[in-house]
């Protein structure tokens, strides 16, 4: 009996052990998993309260040293205006300790025309050199010197004297782009006061201030956008950077009318739609009067196509391979130009048509055929499936997929029969053709000179400013591959400051600047609208064999 009674307790002590070892683990993940998503909580409650810009990260990218306890940290939280550093534990006190960049000055009383230097510690830039003694900052392993959040000059701990705590900032190499905060409190209270003369306000009077404006897609090709916001916060006045998935260009460019006349510039980072969407609001900026405080446009090209950009010089596509300061030099250095930008009216066939006619207004080109029906099955793949395309060499991958594709279906033939088209009220003979392409710019396709063909013929140069448009005929889709590789010339029609293109039958794919659809008979008129002021970098210009070798 006693032998059962002890197997008994024997059996359920295993029972207990069997059960603790199950279930001790499963209440410490649980508990691990409850704290990790109350400190999640914590954090996002501290980021949205916050005016710094904090991002978390799980692993910084270079070694870098909490700014509040000094440790070296791996993961933790950094600012994207000020570039503060902290670990996960000490971020409550360090949002409380440190200020971040002031778009604004606080009130402090009359309209200071200067400010102090505004200095961080530790996790200075590599390679950055003291301004005091000129030696190299920031090579010791641990938290040590300084930087200013505003000219970014760095100093070493024990070069910093106590007058370079009050010392007045230069706002350092791009002080000709920044936006002061002293200058917007100015403005600001000229505003309560109802005073409009900001001429005398400090630096509006200064000679060679050109106050640049950014504003990034975060949509654009290769996702580089949120990368490229935070560092230009840094490097500028937060205010002067736009997110416009947030925040519509019509908007963000009303911060114009702040600043002098004729002087701003604005970056556009994205694609040729973004660019687009920017010269609209620019046009807006005409019908509400405020003509005079109208931006000159430079792009940096984040988008899949970027023939325009191309065009201006500022290259085929941007991958992080030119830093941000030399970016913001070459806004600095470009020159003013003009782009024509055209009307593109389609108005339906038939008496009994009561829908108005569909209006664009097209910057780079128009076309009817092969290169249409690419961009319209690639936009169709585009909707279904928005996660496949965010890299710009899958985008030009499909599109050659397309372009093969309808080499053998060849679903644009005998596009000669299907229409008519005038060049300034001439009637053309059309040859058997397959697409007609009507071109504002010298690039089209993706960096490829296409009026120029494969320049073995003297004929005058394309231009974007003299309001003339190119019209050119492909026979298909081969056709259009081999003048990309400069073994072909397109049939060139003429040129024109009108065009006018009927489609009598069928349906037939159409696009503008890449914008496609499908459209039944109609006419199509192209007249001139405006011009857009532009900035021209007399830099890289990217033909597509060159850049399609090195991707």
């Amino acid at each position: 009996g006693s032998s059962d009674a002890s197997r008994a307790v024997a059996d359920w002590r295993l029972a207990v052990w069997t059960l603790c070892s199950v279930l001790l683990p499963v209440l410490i993940t649980a508990w691990c998993s409850f704290q990790r998503s109350r400190r999640q909580l914590l954090i996002r409650d501290i980021f949205r309260k916050s005016k710094h810009d904090w991002h978390y990260t799980d692993l910084f990218g270079q070694p870098s040293y909490c700014c509040v306890c000094a440790q070296h940290i791996l993961r933790g939280a950094f600012c994207g205006c000020c570039g503060l550093r902290v670990g996960e534990g000490c971020l409550k006190k360090a949002d409380q300790r440190f200020l971040c960049k002031e778009i604004m000055m606080r009130g402090t009383g009359g309209a200071p025309s200067s400010m102090p230097h505004h200095w961080i510690r530790g996790n200075v830039p590599l390679c950055s050199c003291c301004m005091v003694c000129k030696q190299q900052c920031g090579t010791q392993p641990k938290l040590c010197d300084y930087r200013c959040v505003w000219c970014q000059y760095t100093v070493h701990d024990e070069c910093m004297m106590p007058c370079l705590r009050t010392e007045d900032c230069t706002f350092g190499e791009f002080k000709d782009l920044i936006i002061p905060p002293y200058y917007l409190s100015a403005i600001n209270q000229m505003r309560k006061e109802k005073r409009t003369s900001y001429e005398k306000v400090v630096p509006y009077c200064r000679k060679h201030w050109m106050p640049v404006i950014v504003l990034a897609n975060t949509r654009s090709g290769n996702n580089m956008g949120e990368t490229l916001l935070g560092e230009f916060k840094m490097l500028l006045n937060p205010v002067q950077v736009f997110d416009l998935s947030k925040i519509a260009p019509a908007k963000a460019l009303q911060l114009c009318t702040l600043l002098p006349c004729n002087t701003v510039r604005v970056l556009v980072c994205g694609g040729d739609g973004t660019v687009g969407w920017v010269l609209d609001a620019i046009d807006e900026m005409k019908i509400k009067g405020q003509e005079q405080y109208i931006p000159q446009v430079a792009i940096l090209p984040l988008g899949t196509g970027n023939d325009l950009s191309n065009t201006l010089g500022w290259g085929a596509g941007y991958a992080g391979e030119v830093p941000v300061e030399q970016i913001l030099r070459n806004v600095m250095e470009a020159d003013g130009i003009k782009l024509d930008r055209w009307k593109v009216q389609v108005t339906n066939k038939g008496y009994y048509n009561l829908r108005k006619p569909k209006v664009f207004t097209m910057n780079n080109y128009f076309s009817i055929g092969p290169d249409a029906l690419m961009a319209l099955n690639f936009h169709a793949h585009r909707e279904k499936t928005p996660c496949l395309f965010s890299s710009r060499i899958i985008n030009k991958a499909v599109y050659f997929f397309y372009g093969t594709k309808d080499c053998l279906v060849q679903e644009c033939k005998d596009l000669n029969k299907k229409v008519e088209l005038e060049l300034d009220g001439e009637r053309i003979e059309l040859p058997n053709l397959e697409g007609i392409i009507v071109l504002n710019i010298g690039y089209w396709g993706g960096g490829c000179r296409l009026w120029e063909g494969m320049g073995d013929e003297p004929y005058p140069l394309a231009r974007h400013d003299d309001g003339l448009l190119e019209v050119v005929g492909v026979h298909g889709s081969f056709h259009c591959a081999q003048i990309q590789v400069k073994l072909a010339n397109p049939v060139r029609l003429g040129q024109a400051h009108t065009v006018r293109l009927i489609l009598k039958s069928s349906k037939m794919p159409m696009q503008v600047d890449g914008e496609p659809w499908a459209q039944g008979p109609c006419t199509v008129t192209i007249t001139h609208k405006t011009h857009a002021p532009m900035l021209y970098h007399s830099g890289e210009q990217t033909d597509d064999d060159a850049s399609s070798l090195s991707e």
